[in-house]
């Protein structure tokens, strides 16, 4: 048996898998969020902790004699997000995360005073990324920023704690703009441009290779052997590669989790700063990808039920599993600003083309809409860095919706498969990435290609009118980005 475990936004996902590949069983505790001012975004690092060991412990209480069977952990996280640690290995602060957009001046600094960001780094400097935020608190909370002994990625506090070592894998740490990404090693130089050295740092492990033991505490707890071994891991977009078996250069796929990406797998570093796409390492050797992110994805689906106080299958339902074509309502999906292709942390959402006869499913079908223009434009970012993709897999909680594939499928002009354990994907890779590190298997028998449930692709009727209404959305950013914030 193997252990994997997704510590994210929402809440933590734990996920058990056997021999054969099968999930056996999941479990899943959520978490809170803060947002103490505007574009601030901030998360209790204990909370992390607190989750992912009662998940694990829902899991040992259901299936005890599953779990006493484990002898790999994997993790997988969101990325970016700056866990500041003091000399006694607790949290000076709340982390802040992924989707804080407060540092975008020191974005600018960064840029500024380190010309070689790009070819080091391979990406933008963007208020989401590790270093600006450390750049932030130098000045802004100065008193703290000087007791700060390690800074951790928030899956490396959970490995921290669960394990009492400070290691992180390749991929989360190429979330930071620290990371020399084609040499796969911490940059000194960009270090040194945030205030900070190589010691404030944790260890660099491949996300299949073997990066502590389970702590003897918690094998003891959920009635596992002795010396159970944890994975490097990954940061949640390279996990769920992992975990959809996209290990193979070209491979590609589409996440409608709370953020959204554009994953496409390459066999070198292949860095595209100037279409705001990603460049980062993968979570196995000699691997890379470039990704094209959009901040608000089932996020947007989620808002509208909360602001409607309707839950998002009861949205949904009205509208079945097709339209015939585009809403005549338009939604801008830039709730926690934008990534790819604006690298705007202060792009605003909005709703255009709304009348007195705008009904309810129009609006929901609008923020369905807007989220698959936006992967729209993810992919054209990553067709001008290289070459199309043809088709891709969908994973994330966006997936349970046909309508949405379809929605996806029309906009995108590609066919859209929806895929087995596509909910569980990020847990499900981090399960494997444990079964590779106790097993030192080969990953082309691991990680393996999930069975397709259904494909959608693109309908001839519906083409033009949804290129004609992508055209007429793109339009929008520019036009309102001055009511940004």
């Amino acid at each position: 048996m193997y252990l994997g475990m997704d510590i994210g936004t929402s809440g933590v996902k734990a996920v058990l898998v056997n021999e054969a590949g099968a999930v056996v069983a999941t479990a899943a505790r959520e978490l809170a969020l803060s947002h103490p001012a505007p574009l601030w975004s901030e998360q209790d690092p204990d909370a992390w902790v607190d989750a992912a060991i009662g998940a694990v412990d829902d899991l040992a209480s259901a299936h005890p004699r599953d779990v006493a069977q484990a002898r790999g952990i994997g993790l997988s996280g969101q990325m970016h997000g700056a866990t500041l640690l003091g000399q006694d290995g607790r949290p000076l602060r709340p982390a802040i995360l992924w989707n804080d957009g407060r540092s975008h001046a020191e974005c600018e600094r960064l840029e500024e005073c380190c010309p070689s960001l790009h070819a080091i780094a391979g990406n933008l400097a963007m208020p989401g990324f590790t270093a600006p935020k450390l750049l932030w608190v130098a000045c802004h909370e100065p008193e703290i920023f000087e007791q700060v002994a390690k800074v951790l990625l928030p899956k490396a506090y959970v490995r921290y704690r669960l394990t009492g070592e400070m290691v992180e894998d390749m991929s989360d740490a190429a979330g930071t703009l620290w990371l020399d990404v084609g040499q796969r090693r911490w940059s000194a130089l960009l270090l040194h441009a945030t205030g900070l050295d190589l010691h404030h740092m944790p260890r660099l492990v491949e996300g299949s290779e073997i990066s502590a033991a389970l702590a003897p505490e918690f094998s003891r707890r959920w009635g596992m052997a002795k010396e159970v071994v944890v994975a490097g891991g990954a940061g949640d977009c390279a996990a769920s590669a992992i975990g959809l078996g996209a290990i193979t250069p070209g491979d590609a796929f589409l996440s409608l989790g709370t953020s959204g990406v554009v994953f496409r797998v390459t066999d070198s570093f292949a860095p595209a700063p100037a279409s705001a796409v990603h460049a980062f390492c993968h979570a196995l050797p000699g691997l890379w990808h470039q990704m094209g992110v959009m901040l608000a994805a089932a996020a947007s689906l989620a808002w509208l039920s909360g602001v409607m106080a309707t839950p998002a299958a009861a949205l949904l339902a009205p509208l079945g599993e097709t339209v015939r074509g585009p809403s005549p309502v338009k939604f801008l999906p830039y709730l926690d600003g934008e990534r790819t292709p604006h690298n705007d942390a202060a792009a605003s959402g909005a709703f255009v083309g709304l009348r007195g006869a705008t009904g309810r499913d129009q609006i929901v079908q609008a923020v369905l809409e807007g989220v698959a223009f936006a992967a729209r434009d993810n992919l054209a970012a990553l067709g001008s860095a290289s070459s199309a993709i043809a088709e891709v897999d969908l994973v994330g909680g966006g997936s349970r919706s046909a309508l949405w594939a379809q929605i996806c499928a029309d906009v995108l002009g590609i066919p859209v498969h929806r895929v087995e354990e596509g909910e569980v994907g990020a847990a499900l890779g981090a399960a494997r990435l444990g079964r590779l590190a106790a097993t030192n298997e080969n990953p082309a028998q691991v990680c393996t290609r999930p069975r397709r449930l259904a494909s959608f692709t693109p309908r001839a009727s519906a083409k033009a009118a949804y290129d004609e209404a992508y055209h007429q959305w793109r339009k929008l950013y520019p036009a309102l980005k001055e009511f940004s914030l």
